[in-house]
C-alpha cells in the first residue's frame, strides 16, 4: 500500500482506537483534557467536541447522550511522564484525586475524576514497591 493510503495511526489491528467521553456539559471536559493531558481539541465550540489523544491513537468525542460512568464500569489509564505534576494539574483544572499517587510494583499510580463525573487512573513508571 503506498504511503499516502496508510491507514491512520488510530487504525491499530486490536487496538483502543474510539471512545465516548459522556458530560453534561462537552466543552468543559473537552477543556479540562486539553489542559491536564495536551489532547488535541477539534471543534471545541460544538455540542459534542473531538478529540485526539496525547499519542495519536485514540480519538473520540464528548458527548451528552450517554451517563456518566463514575467509578462504574471500564476504567482506562493514561500514561504519564509524571504523576504528581499531572495530579496538580488534574485538582488545578477543577478535576478531583480520588486516589493519591501510590507504588504499584514498579509503577505509580492515582485515580482521578473528571470534571463530568468520569472516574480515571494515571500511571507512569516509577520506583519498585
Amino acid at each position: 500500500m503506498p504511503a499516502s493510503e496508510q491507514p491512520p495511526s488510530v487504525a491499530r489491528l486490536g487496538g483502543i482506537s474510539y471512545l465516548h467521553i459522556p458530560s453534561r456539559e462537552p466543552r468543559r471536559t473537552a477543556a479540562f483534557y486539553r489542559a491536564v493531558f495536551g489532547w488535541t481539541i477539534r471543534d471545541p465550540d460544538t455540542e459534542s467536541p473531538a478529540f485526539c489523544d496525547g499519542s495519536g491513537h485514540v480519538i473520540g468525542h464528548f458527548i451528552r447522550e450517554q451517563a456518566v460512568a463514575g467509578d462504574a464500569g471500564v476504567r482506562p489509564y493514561i500514561y504519564v511522564d509524571d504523576v504528581s505534576a499531572t495530579t496538580a494539574r488534574i485538582l488545578a483544572g477543577g478535576g478531583e484525586v480520588i486516589e493519591r499517587p501510590f507504588a504499584e510494583g514498579n509503577l505509580i499510580v492515582a485515580i482521578f475524576g473528571d470534571p463530568a463525573g468520569n472516574v480515571l487512573g494515571i500511571w507512569q513508571f516509577g520506583p519498585q514497591a
